[in-house]
């Protein structure tokens, strides 16, 4: 790959994640302080996510695979996007808030796809490749969480400013896409396409496979209790008076680096079924470590809790989606992807922001804190019983890994 082009897709990565980073880990926070928004209001907000990941596989297959160039719908979404996110940050009210959102995430889900897309069709071995690009992604959320915590917003009250910053980064994404290199439709605009093709369920024949079956069930399960943490870990340490806390959440992506680079050799040794519970163990004692811990003399105890993002992400997702590319086989690997996104960030996760939602507004207290130790203990319960599941159902098999 020329470097030229290497330091564009770089760039392209760094924005891409830095724009969902700059607003989507404190707009709990941001919904709390500023709208007095309910866990229910919440959930609404975060379901976006989840509707944008149901919706994105249409634009992408309808559209993007087949009438225009890849990274000029990147440009176009992320410029349509920075318009939204400027709305969404100077709404008065949740009422006229959550529009904005909504349509923005409908808009921006693709765009995941889009730049792997681009970085994918410049590549000659992209299992070389495509790592040393998509880590500059990590490392742009890691940058919006420290710019939000050096600059104070949260602490400050003015949050609405993490739309502005996002805005404007999706406003110089959307120009620069246009300068990325080509990357042209790859299907025949002639050519039929159904709703079983856009959605990958041709890959619905692996789940006759009863070890992905099972594999496959306690992903969508295991997003429920995820959801938890995305919507409200941050309102969570924010109410605990952490200082900085979006900053202090940047250290689960530097551990993600890190584990990243394990997971193969683990992998390698112990095998997928070992590897996929380390990670749904992970989770349990996460929430474990939020219900006990505090601001104070145990604010080690939430620290710990954030840096076990690393196993809790890599050791789970990405294993399982390693795992979903061996099953699958060569000629379902892209719908077999499609499919497991679906069914995690789309219903799994869905499911789960309802529920954090219901429970959160059920354990509200009437000086605005919350009860979160009860809050906390609920979705340790929900990952500790997927990983009963998963443990007794699961018979481990070898996998292939190439290191």
């Amino acid at each position: 790959m020329k470097s030229t082009t290497r330091i564009q897709l770089s760039i392209m990565m760094f924005l891409e994640f830095f724009i969902w980073g700059a607003w989507f880990v404190t707009m709990g926070t941001f919904l709390a302080k500023t709208f007095s928004a309910t866990g229910g209001q919440m959930a609404m907000a975060y379901e976006t996510q989840s509707i944008g990941a149901i919706v994105a596989p249409f634009i992408i297959g309808l559209i993007a695979d087949r009438y225009f160039s890849a990274q000029k719908i990147l440009g176009v979404l992320h410029l349509l996007g920075a318009g939204l996110l400027y709305m969404a940050g100077t709404s008065d009210n949740f009422d006229a808030f959550y529009p904005y959102i909504l349509i923005y995430m409908i808009l921006y889900m693709p765009t995941l796809a889009l730049v792997n897309s681009v970085a994918f069709r410049q590549m000659k071995d992209p299992a070389k490749d495509f790592a040393l690009i998509r880590v500059l992604g990590t490392i742009g959320w890691i940058a919006a969480g420290l710019m939000i915590g050096f600059l104070a917003w949260e602490s400050d009250n003015v949050l609405q400013n993490t739309f502005i910053m996002a805005a404007v980064a999706a406003a110089i994404l959307g120009v620069f896409s246009f300068t990325l290199p080509n990357t042209p439709p790859v299907v025949d605009k002639s050519e039929k396409v159904t709703v079983r093709d856009i959605l990958g369920l041709d890959a619905l024949g692996m789940l006759k496979d009863k070890k992905y079956l099972i594999f496959f069930i306690a992903s969508i399960l295991i997003c429920i209790p995820l959801a938890f943490y995305y919507q409200h870990a941050n309102q969570y340490l924010n109410e605990l008076g952490m200082e900085g806390a979006a900053g202090k959440m940047t250290f689960g992506q530097m551990s993600e680096i890190a584990f990243m680079l394990l997971l193969p050799i683990f992998l390698k040794k112990y095998g997928i079924k070992t590897t996929l519970l380390v990670g749904m163990l992970a989770w349990v004692v996460r929430y474990l470590l939020f219900a006990y811990g505090d601001a104070g003399e145990n604010t080690w105890m939430l620290i710990f809790g954030i840096i076990l993002h690393g196993i809790c992400y890599d050791f789970f997702f990405v294993s399982g989606q390693i795992y979903t590319d061996y099953k699958a086989g060569e000629k379902f690997k892209s719908s077999a992807q499609g499919l497991i996104t679906l069914a995690t960030y789309g219903l799994g996760m869905l499911v789960g922001f309802r529920l954090a939602g219901y429970i959160t507004d059920l354990n509200a207290i009437t000086d605005g804190s919350h009860n979160w130790f009860d809050i906390w203990v609920l979705p340790a319960g929900i990952a500790g019983a997927v990983f009963l599941f998963f443990l007794i159902a699961f018979k481990n098999e070898k996998i292939e890994v190439k290191e």
